[in-house]
C-alpha cells in the first residue's frame, strides 16, 4: 500500500534560529563515543588546509560567537525543487532532486558580496536526485557515529549535514550561509548545518511541540525548537544523541517515540544516529571516499550523484 504525505508548502519561521546571541563556539568538540553536546564524528582526523571559511570574522569571540552579527550571502535564487514522501509498506519513502523550496543566495559567492571577506565558496547549487528508503517505525540501537555529508534531510527538499566543516570546526559559527542557513558542498548539495529559518514549523497548538522538520537516515524525526510545553530545547534536554523519547505526533497520530530535535546551541541538529542509519558509516582516521548507502538509488551513470563528503 502506498500512501502520499502532503508537504507543507508554507514556510513559518523556526523561532530563534538565527536570533540567538553569544552561542557558545563547538570547536574542539569532537568525540570517538556519545557524549552529549559533542559530534560523534565518523572521521578522527581533519586536514589544517581545509576547504571553508578562510578567515574568522568578528562575530566569533573567545569561546562564543554571535550568529547576528555574521553576514549572509546575497541573492534571492530560486530553484525547480521537487520533493514526494510516502508509505511504502515499512517504508518512508522519500524521492527529491535535492533543490531547496525556498529561495537560496547566489554561489559561488561573488567578489562584490561582502560575505567573501570571509568565506569564497566556489560552489554551484546543483540537482542531486534521492531516493531514500527509512523504516516507518524505526527502533533503537546501539548508537553510532555521524559521517561527513548527509545526515538527515529536510522537508524543504535539502539536505542536513553534522555540525562540523571540513576542518572540523563548528561549521555554522565559522562558514558564511544565505538567509536560509544553507549552502552547496563541492559536488553543488545544497545543506543545512543547523536550523533553517526557512523551515516550516508551525509550533501546532501555542505552546505546542515543534513539528517534524526532516528525518535523520536512521528513521527517526528531527523535530523543532520547541518541545513539550512549546519549552525551547537545550542540550541539557537532550540525551548524546540529541534527542529523547516522549509522545508527539507521528504520520497524523499520536506516538511516544524517540526523536531528535534542533537547538540553537552546537551540535545543533544529532550528534549520533540512535538508530541503524540507511548508510552503515565507517569510522576513518582522515576524509574517506563516499559512495552511497544501501537505502539511495544513484541516477544513471554519467548523472549527477549525491555527494557525501563537505566542501
Amino acid at each position: 500500500m502506498k500512501t502520499l504525505i502532503a508537504v507543507a508548502t508554507v514556510l513559518v519561521a523556526v523561532a530563534g534560529a538565527a536570533s540567538a546571541h553569544q552561542l557558545p563556539l563547538g570547536d574542539g568538540k569532537v568525540s570517538t563515543s556519545p557524549r552529549k553536546g559533542y559530534v560523534f564524528s565518523c572521521q578522527t582526523r581533519f586536514p589544517a588546509n581545509a576547504p571553508g571559511a578562510h578567515a574568522a570574522g568578528p562575530w566569533i569571540s573567545g569561546d562564543s560567537y554571535d550568529p547576528a552579527r555574521k553576514p549572509t550571502v546575497d541573492g534571492a535564487a530560486s530553484w525547480p525543487a521537487s520533493l514526494t514522501i510516502s508509505l511504502e509498506g515499512g517504508n518512508r519513502v522519500i524521492r527529491a532532486n535535492s533543490l531547496p523550496r525556498h529561495a537560496t543566495g547566489n554561489f559561488p559567492i561573488t567578489s562584490s558580496d561582502d560575505a567573501y571577506n570571509y568565506d569564497r565558496n566556489p560552489n554551484r547549487i546543483r540537482e542531486q536526485p534521492v531516493v531514500m528508503r527509512l523504516p516507518v517505525v524505526p527502533s533503537t540501537a546501539t548508537p553510532s557515529c555521524v559521517p561527513m555529508g548527509m545526515i538527515g534531510f529536510a522537508l524543504t527538499g535539502t539536505a542536513i549535514f553534522n555540525a562540523l566543516d571540513a576542518g572540523g570546526r563548528d561549521a555554522p559559527a565559522h562558514e558564511i550561509q544565505d538567509r536560509c542557513n544553507g549552502h552547496p558542498e563541492r559536488n553543488g548539495q545544497y545543506h543545512y548545518h543547523d536550523a533553517s529559518p526557512c523551515l516550516t514549523d508551525s509550533h501546532g497548538q501555542p505552546g505546542g511541540h515543534s513539528d517534524v522538520i526532516g528525518y535523520a537516515l536512521d528513521g527517526f524525526g528531527i523535530f523543532g525548537l520547541r518541545g513539550e510545553g512549546g519549552k525551547t530545547v537545550v542540550n541539557a534536554d537532550l540525551d548524546a544523541c540529541h534527542g529523547h523519547t516522549h509522545e508527539v505526533v507521528w504520520d497524523g497520530g499520536k506516538r511516544a517515540i524517540y526523536h531528535y530535535h534542533l537547538t540553537a546551541e552546537y551540535p545543533y541538529t544529532i550528534g549520533c544516529f540512535m538508530g541503524k542509519p540507511v548508510a552503515q558509516p565507517v569510522r576513518q582516521a582522515g576524509p574517506p571516499e563516499r559512495g552511497p548507502p544501501p537505502g539511495m538509488r544513484l541516477p544513471p551513470s554519467g548523472g549527477p550523484r549525491p555527494p557525501w563528503r563537505q566542501n
